[in-house]
């Protein structure tokens, strides 16, 4: 009976060292595909969101003020031709 049991034991260890092994291989491959995308995307020259964001509140802000310049201009014409 000593014998089962310590082939239980075997199995168990084995199992448990089968999903550590598991794990890490897991996690390398997860690290490499991220890896792989990074470079895939560097190359194609995509934005970040962060990026994107600042070019757009820019953007809101220059159409902010070419309408306070055209309304300004528009006042400037109107006491002209007044």
């Amino acid at each position: 009976m000593q014998t089962r049991g310590k082939i239980f034991d075997d199995i168990s260890q084995l199992m448990t060292n089968a999903m550590g092994v598991a794990q890490g291989a897991k996690d390398e491959a997860e690290t490499a595909m991220k890896s792989l995308m990074d470079r895939w995307m560097a190359d194609r020259n995509f934005v970040t969101r962060d990026e994107f964001d600042a070019v757009m509140a820019m953007a809101q802000k220059a159409r902010e003020e070419n309408a306070a310049l055209l309304a300004r201009i528009e006042a400037l014409e109107a006491a002209r031709d007044a």
